[in-house]
């Protein structure tokens, strides 16, 4: 009888372990996944902005350079015509001339090159850009893979 409780017990405590790592799974993997085709589009030409921007710094661009690759991996684009196209929108907002005259004498050479990779997140042209070059906006990565592995188990084929 004692035995009951016991395994009761033991086997609550592995589901709650199992959910409990379940969790743990969630928060240590990438959510790009989930995302739509359109947000992670603009996720990538961020990284891209952020990683021209501090190409100087190994780190940054290293990491950057990365989230990039595994962005492309998660985003349904034109591939052909897109990276051009990023690399003139990237290109044309880091050129602006964002001084600050308050800012200049206390911090020399200040570039603001994250407030611009920011504007061009947040920007028309952006906007503009992934409709012309994101396919099935609206799908997400995980949608997309779903249909393809049903697809080719689908006794049809």
């Amino acid at each position: 009888m004692k035995s009951i409780p016991f395994r009761l017990t033991l086997t609550m405590c592995t589901l709650l372990s199992l959910t409990s790592h379940a969790a743990d799974l969630k928060e240590n993997s990438p959510e790009a996944g989930a995302r739509t085709h359109a947000q992670n589009y603009k996720d990538m030409v961020l990284a891209t902005c952020m990683a021209q921007a501090y190409r100087n710094d190994a780190g940054a661009a290293k990491d950057t350079g990365s989230s990039i690759g595994a962005l492309r991996d998660w985003t349904y684009f034109d591939l052909e015509k897109s990276p051009d196209a990023i690399k003139s929108l990237v290109d044309r907002y880091l050129a602006r001339d964002y001084s600050n005259p308050l800012v200049e004498p206390e911090i020399h050479e200040v570039r603001f090159d994250f407030l611009k990779c920011m504007d061009l997140y947040h920007s028309k042209a952006l906007a503009d850009l992934v409709e012309r070059m994101v396919i099935h906006p609206k799908r997400t990565y995980r949608q997309g893979n779903h249909l393809r592995a049903r697809a080719a188990s689908s006794p049809d084929k």
